[in-house]
């Protein structure tokens, strides 16, 4: 068993103490996430793979969906412990020494245990979050067809029950001298 303080773990610990965000702005982030990658291990060996997802804050849990086969089946069959992650990049942020060039940065991570749902109703619900999420103009019985029994013999909807998470932040000021997008560069002097 981890070691826990405050709600934290030794897993979540963040360093950087005043990048620390706290659980709203966790929520939030989680909320309005576009991926997020999902890490597996099995027989020692790592695996990643990055999906859409859906935050449920009422169950405090992550759902997706893929395939009842494959990779990502086998290892959460195998072994249910994951680790989970979303992030974004800021601007990129110029220093006059190379050690000291930045960038900003946003994140959460967290982990728990992932599980395949069985019922009917919460796989239904999972999807139904996901659909919600990435397809918000779109409705069920009007825009496309609901989800039917059948389809949901065929797709694997997973469930991240979220044990501890952190989420940390780097921004720096509007007018910070030089700093850009990746991928649009400031114009030569």
């Amino acid at each position: 068993m981890m070691e826990t303080i405050n709600g934290n773990t030794s897993l979540n610990k963040v360093r950087r103490r005043e990048r620390v965000q706290d659980e709203d702005w966790i929520r939030g982030f989680l909320l309005a996430g576009a991926m997020g990658t999902m890490a597996t291990a099995v027989e020692g060996q790592p695996f990643l793979v990055t999906r859409n997802y859906a935050y449920d804050p009422h169950r405090h849990a992550i759902y997706m969906h893929g395939a009842r086969k494959g990779r990502t089946y086998e290892n959460v069959l195998t072994n249910n412990r994951v680790c989970f992650s979303v992030s974004e990049m800021g601007r990129l942020l110029p220093a006059d020494e190379a050690v000291e060039f930045g960038v900003e940065f946003a994140g959460v991570v967290l982990f728990g245990c992932a599980s395949i749902v069985e019922d009917p109703a919460e796989a239904q619900h999972g999807l139904q979050l996901l659909l919600d999420k990435y397809f918000p103009h779109l409705k069920p019985g009007r825009d496309y067809a609901p989800i039917t029994p059948e389809g949901l013999k065929i797709t694997a909807v997973y469930r991240l029950d979220i044990e501890s998470w952190s989420g940390k932040a780097k921004m720096a000021a509007p007018d910070f001298p030089g700093a850009f997008t990746f991928g649009t560069f400031p114009p030569e002097d």
